[in-house]
């Protein structure tokens, strides 16, 4: 099963879907807040299941596990076969998670819990370099999402499987007042471009590999 590089028209649908979504993401903040509640998730089993899907070195283990794997694969010495999947599926996660820091710096909204639901932002003069306490996007989400939307193009059938951990986890911080509802739709966003833009950059080698059967679908 194949997955294809996104063409300039997915790109198109992407922003004007991207846009819907974070408009009406914005519109449930509120009602999620004092609706969506949950004391304590990460006190059950499944809580902490979903969250360390946001705990970057689970994917930094993954990623090694793929590579070990592989690497019988390689090809007249070439180590690119063996460490493809590993290596993208890093990047994909690493790259979700500067990319969330930056743009945390950037929008500056702080944790709904500390201010009881409502949308507050951090002066640029105060803690001007400091992510704690700001939550837009969130971290946990973005990187969970960031390695889902890569595994969902690697081994592609099992894509419901990586969308469903990923959006468990952004889930559990809704769930736990530490994030709007549109932190973590920003978050989904935000790694899914960066994960489709890895995608292509590396498009020909990934259908190099696969046509000579290296890795298999």
């Amino acid at each position: 099963m194949t997955v294809h590089a996104p063409t300039r028209a997915t790109w198109l649908r992407f922003l004007a879907v991207a846009v819907l979504l974070v408009v009406a993401a914005h519109l449930v903040d509120r009602w999620a807040y004092e609706r969506l509640v949950l004391e304590n998730p990460y006190g059950e089993d499944w809580g902490r299941m979903l969250r360390v899907q946001g705990f970057w070195p689970l994917w930094l283990l993954a990623a090694a596990a793929l590579v070990l794997n592989d690497w019988h694969r390689r090809v007249n010495g070439a180590l690119y076969p063996a460490i493809m999947r590993g290596w993208l599926l890093i990047a994909s996660a690493t790259s979700a998670g500067i990319a969330g820091e930056i743009l945390k710096l950037l929008l500056r909204r702080e944790r709904p819990r500390a201010h009881a639901g409502e949308y507050v932002f951090r002066s640029f003069s105060e803690r001007t370099f400091s992510t704690g306490g700001l939550a837009l996007p969130s971290s946990h989400a973005i990187v969970a999402f960031g390695a889902a939307c890569m595994l969902a193009r690697l081994f592609p059938r099992a894509w419901p499987v990586w969308y469903l951990l990923a959006a468990g986890c952004g889930l559990t911080r809704v769930l736990d007042r530490a994030h709007f509802v549109s932190d973590v739709v920003v978050s989904a966003l935000v790694a899914w471009a960066i994960a489709a833009w890895l995608w292509t950059r590396h498009r020909r080698r990934i259908e190099r590999v696969a046509s000579s059967s290296v890795i298999g679908s």
